[in-house]
């Protein structure tokens, strides 16, 4: 299977002190895959380097013809005083249809809103036009940076539902960035544990269970872990092994 996106021996950052170091990543037609990792393991910055935003000081990334992806930014900060309507925030930078932008916002479940105002939204809504801007250009690749910091837990569960769906509805593939370890693992086919380089990696089950994932993280979710169990279908599911990489205990200096 091609690939839509795969990251090469990635660098970034001072030679001295490197923000990431050898980082190897691939995203597979259809897959779900989350990054997780401590604050300033530079998870942000890897999405970056896939998207073409920034460019590694060493390694390659290439991305499959025409690749079409759709970004959800962590946040983005508009002026509050600035009268914006949901409708016309679509079609920054470019004018969509209507129709387009109806569609959009329902896959994103944020139907009925178009003429409210952003200022006025709260924070879910907020992040459903994020999406809906995302899956304007029906991506192949969904990228998401933190998608739902700041909402509750209801809130969280049903984003991530809803980006299940999408999934599902586009056949999209999906990267996400994550801190929310509970909600997440269950909704991804691959978790990645990054720390400045790639701890661990594989099924959600294998990970939450190895050690550097521990290391960094603890046990305390633990017994979460299954709180939104999705039902997955297993048709492209790699055998569950585990890739561990061992460098992970070198002291940082």
């Amino acid at each position: 299977m091609t690939p839509l996106i795969e990251a090469k021996g990635l660098e970034f950052g001072p030679k001295a002190a490197p923000v990431l170091r050898d980082v190897s990543l691939r995203v597979d037609p259809g897959e779900i895959v989350t990054l997780v990792g401590p604050n300033g393991s530079g998870k942000s910055t890897l999405l970056r380097l896939m998207i073409g935003a920034l460019a590694p000081r060493r390694g390659t990334v290439r991305r499959a013809r025409g690749l079409r992806i759709g970004y959800v930014p962590q946040s983005l900060v508009l002026d509050p005083s600035l009268p914006i309507t949901v409708r016309r925030f679509l079609d920054l930078p470019h004018r969509v249809g209507d129709a387009e932008a109806e569609a959009a916002l329902a896959q994103s479940g944020a139907d009925g809103i178009a003429h409210k105002q952003m200022a006025a939204l709260s924070g879910g809504q907020f992040q459903r036009v994020l999406l809906a801007r995302a899956v304007l250009n029906q991506p192949q690749l969904l990228i998401l940076d933190e998608p739902t910091q700041g909402l509750d837990q209801p809130g969280q569960a049903a984003f991530y539902r809803r980006i299940a769906a999408l999934r599902r509805e586009m056949g999209c593939a999906v990267l996400m960035v994550s801190h929310e370890l509970h909600v997440v693992m269950s909704a991804s086919d691959r978790v990645i544990c990054l720390n400045g380089h790639v701890c661990c990696e594989g099924t959600p089950e294998v990970v939450s269970a190895a050690p550097a994932y521990r290391e960094l993280f603890g046990t305390g979710t633990g017994g979460q872990l299954a709180l939104y169990r999705h039902e997955h279908d297993h048709a492209h599911e790699g055998g569950g092994a585990a890739h561990h990489h061992h460098h992970h205990h070198h002291a940082e200096g």
